[in-house]
């Protein structure tokens, strides 16, 4: 599996992170291929830089990332199209929960191991002052994503596990995250969506 740096896009102007609960292994993967399906026939608008769709690994949701140029141009676009978008993927996998959008900037990563690929993400939501303790150096930990609210208010910590029982052992240490593994990507511009290292943000 990629590394999350690898997911970051040089012109992001804002992070949107939403998860989708539904239930059962079957719905998640039949409400992931509505949107892929619906994405894959849309215009996608040059203002959406990458959108990523992550399955939990205990098969009740989804995680959605997209990257965007700016909250202005993702606002325009909902809009216009997402409702139509939207309401499509619930006829064919009705009762979707959706806990709402998280309007995010990716403020640091604190990468502990760059060598090996993650087995499994993990989604931490805590207030700013525990954001550092989610990052703290733990076995299998590979690296943290600290992406903080417009009010700075809240951390919303995407971490890389080794795998699933690491992030499992340090249960208590991740702040109770939630377990994800990349199910689909896409891309707007392939050729300049891996951020080189040099311009990648600061890492610790």
């Amino acid at each position: 599996m990629t590394h999350f740096l690898d997911l970051v896009h040089p012109a992001a102007g804002t992070a949107l992170i939403s998860e989708w609960h539904t239930g059962t292994p079957e719905r998640s993967r039949a409400a992931a291929d509505a949107m892929i399906g619906e994405w894959a026939a849309a215009e996608m608008p040059s203002a959406l830089l990458a959108q990523y769709i992550f399955l939990s690994t205990d098969g009740t949701g989804l995680l959605f990332y997209a990257q965007w140029t700016s909250d202005e141009n993702h606002l325009t676009w909902v809009r216009a199209r997402r409702a139509g978008m939207v309401n499509r993927v619930d006829t064919l996998v009705p009762g979707i929960v959706r806990p709402g959008l998280n309007r995010t900037r990716l403020h640091r990563s604190v990468v502990h191991d760059a060598e090996h690929e993650p087995g499994v993400f993990g989604l931490s939501v805590v207030a700013t002052d525990r954001a550092d303790d989610v990052a703290t150096a733990a076995p299998g930990l590979l690296g943290a994503h600290l992406h903080l609210t417009p009010d700075g208010r809240r951390a919303f910590v995407l971490t890389e596990w080794a795998d699933a029982a690491a992030q499992e052992a340090a249960d208590n240490h991740a702040g109770g995250s939630r377990q994800y593994t990349l199910h689909h990507s896409f891309l707007n511009d392939r050729s300049h969506h891996v951020l080189p290292s040099e311009a990648r943000p600061t890492t610790d």
